[in-house]
Formats: structure tokens, C-alpha cells, sequence
């Protein structure tokens, strides 16, 4: 189970323990909805969602832009983790809906997933927007593009490697155990309590709240050099990144902000603990929607929403196919050539 995620205790149709100061007697609360199945059920709907988009848009990328260009490398690497982490999420919905029945390997690969795509998606955006304060306000960009390029694709490829070894260390930790109430099994990180709060500490610190402020810091110097720029129009791809590393922090933030309230808060009484629940699974609902997020963001882009057409056009495609394999007139090839030409760059302002 994955770091600040509540224990799910059932025995019958009770689901909450709860320990009164009051001579410590321990009371069994009737849980008043059964957030189990409603999780499980939206985990399907993301899944199917975030699969469905994520892989239009690396279709999009791979046979319409140009993979030369350093936004399109960052989308690209940004829609990887997505998928990755959409691929935990049919384990996740089956252990919701039932309980875990897929084995201490599966749990691990499982937890692996939820983590490489977590860090790996955090990394990204920070690194995204670093590129953007360097290249608007700074202004030092190399003027040489492929510098540029092989800066970004170090940056991806550190950011995966940090990812894979942090999430690796993370499903070491977890394994299969039993409930204390039933047979159930549950894939979670059996770690002491004082481990975990550790580890939730570092968790929202160092993948939250330096993250935060390094994109805080960075978007408002941004966004004062383009409220100062004559020639607003040529910053057009501050826009659809800011709108993307936003959805990030308002979708994740309160599960993080649960994360962190878990590690030393313990509700007292019924209500309290319903309530802290209710709130704790549509946070973590509204995390995980995340990854079916993003490709929305990027049909803010006019270019894609005329690529992804075209894909979806497939007897167009092929009609076009057909007269370019028939080698018509050199006029057509060279529109062709020049609307190719003109697509290398999916969102960056021109040179300077």
C-alpha cells in the first residue's frame, strides 16, 4: 500500500477502529459508505481514460512531430510516466473492490509502478519548468538547438533513473499481509510506524513542497517577464506548461497534504474518523485522475488539436498516403515538406 494510505480494517460491516482517551476502550465505528468500491470503480474509469488519451497523444508525437524539439521530449517523457503509472492502477482497483490476490511479486511490481511514475512526473515538470525560466528570463538558452536537446534528454534521463531507484527501494518495503479482522490479504508496507512517519516526511518535503517552490519561484519571474514582453504571442508555450505543471499541484496537493496530516493526526470518535476518510479517498481520487489529465491539457495546443484530427481521419491519412506514394506533383511535396517543416516545433516561441 503506498506511503499514507489508511489501513482498511473490515469484519463484517464494521470498517473503522477507534481508540477513546476515556479509559482506552476500543470501539468498532459503522462505516457509513463503502469508499472501497467507490475507489475501485473510478481507478477503472482512469485507467481506461488515461490509456486511451495518453496513448493518442504518443501517437500524435511519434508520427506528426518532431522528437528533435525539447518541449515535444518532455511531453513525451511526461506521457511514459502517465502510462506507467496507469498500468498500477487495475491492481489497485481489484484490491479495492475485493482484496489483494496477486502474489508478494505483483505487490511489489505494483507499489514499483505507482512510485516511477510519481517521482518520474514530478521530476519532469521541474525540470520543464527550469528550461522555461532559463530560456525566457535568463535568456541563456544555448543558441546551439542540439545543446538544448541534449540537456533536456540528460535531464529525462536522470529523472528516470532517480525514479527507478527510488521506487525500488520503496516496493522492497511492502509486502503481502493478512487483515487483522478476516483472511483478507492487503499489499502494504509493513515498516513500524515510526519508519513510515519518517518516510511520509521526506515524501511530502522532497517531492512536494521543493518542487512547489522551486515552480513557484520560477513561474513568477515568468510570468513578469511576459506581463513586460511587447510580443506576448511568442511566450504562448509558458501557457499550456504553466496549465500542466498547475493541474499537477492542485490534483496532488491534497493527498500530500493528507499524507503529511496522517503521519501525526489521529481522529477521535466516529464522526471524526468518517470524515478524515471521506476527505482521505477523494483526495486520493483526484491524485490519481492526474495521469488522464494531461492530454487534455495538451489539446490546448491548436497544432495537436489539428494533428490528433488527422489521426483520427484514417481515410484521409490514407487517401494522402496514396497520392504521396503515387509521387504527384512536386508542389504537393513540397507543401508536405513545408507543413512537416513548420511542425518541428509544437509549442516553442520562435528564435530569437
Amino acid at each position: 500500500m503506498e506511503a499514507g494510505d489508511i489501513e482498511n480494517l473490515t469484519m463484517f460491516n464494521y470498517s473503522y477502529e477507534d481508540y477513546y482517551d476515556d479509559g482506552h476502550v476500543k470501539y468498532l465505528c459503522l462505516e457509513t459508505f463503502n469508499f472501497n468500491t467507490l475507489s475501485g470503480a473510478f481507478f477503472i474509469v482512469i485507467f481506461i481514460f488515461s490509456l486511451f488519451g495518453n496513448t493518442l497523444l504518443l501517437c500524435v508525437l511519434f508520427i506528426y512531430e518532431n522528437l528533435k524539439n525539447v518541449t515535444n521530449v518532455f511531453i513525451l517523457n511526461l506521457a511514459c510516466s502517465d502510462l506507467i503509472f496507469t498500468g498500477m492502477l487495475p491492481f489497485w482497483a481489484v484490491n479495492h473492490l475485493h482484496h489483494w490476490i496477486f502474489g508478494d511479486f505483483a505487490c511489489k511490481f505494483k507499489t514499483a509502478l505507482y512510485y516511477i511514475g510519481l517521482y518520474s512526473s514530478i521530476i519532469l515538470l521541474t525540470a520543464m519548468t527550469v528550461d522555461r525560466f532559463i530560456t525566457v528570463v535568463l535568456h541563456n538558452s544555448p543558441r546551439i538547438p542540439a545543446n538544448r536537446l541534449r540537456c533536456a534528454m540528460v535531464s529525462c534521463v536522470a529523472a528516470w533513473i532517480i525514479s527507478i531507484a527510488a521506487a525500488v527501494s520503496d516496493a522492497i518495503k511492502v509486502e503481502v499481509v493478512s487483515s487483522h479482522w478476516n483472511s483478507d490479504l492487503f499489499c502494504e508496507d509493513a515498516s513500524d510506524k515510526i519508519s513510515l512517519n519518517l518516510g511520509y516526511y521526506l515524501q511530502v518535503s522532497l517531492l512536494f513542497i521543493l518542487p512547489f517552490t522551486i515552480v513557484v519561484f520560477c513561474y513568477s519571474a515568468i510570468l513578469r517577464t511576459v506581463l513586460q514582453a511587447s510580443n506576448r504571442k511568442r511566450y504562448r508555450t509558458v501557457v499550456v506548461v504553466f496549465c500542466i505543471v498547475t493541474a499537477f499541484f492542485i490534483c496532488w496537493g491534497p493527498y500530500h497534504i493528507f499524507i503529511f496530516t496522517d503521519a501525526f493526526y489521529e481522529p477521535k470518535g466516529c464522526y471524526a474518523i468518517d470524515r478524515f476518510n471521506m476527505a482521505y479517498y477523494i483526495s486520493r481520487i483526484l491524485a490519481y485522475s492526474h495521469c488522464c489529465l494531461n492530454p487534455l491539457l495538451y489539446m490546448l495546443s491548436q497544432k495537436l488539436r489539428r494533428h490528433l484530427l488527422q489521426l483520427l481521419k484514417c481515410n484521409k491519412d490514407t487517401r494522402n498516403h496514396r497520392e504521396r506514394g503515387n509521387g504527384l506533383s512536386s508542389n504537393v511535396s513540397h507543401n508536405v515538406a513545408f507543413t512537416t517543416k513548420s511542425s518541428a516545433v509544437m509549442l516553442d516561441e520562435p528564435s530569437k
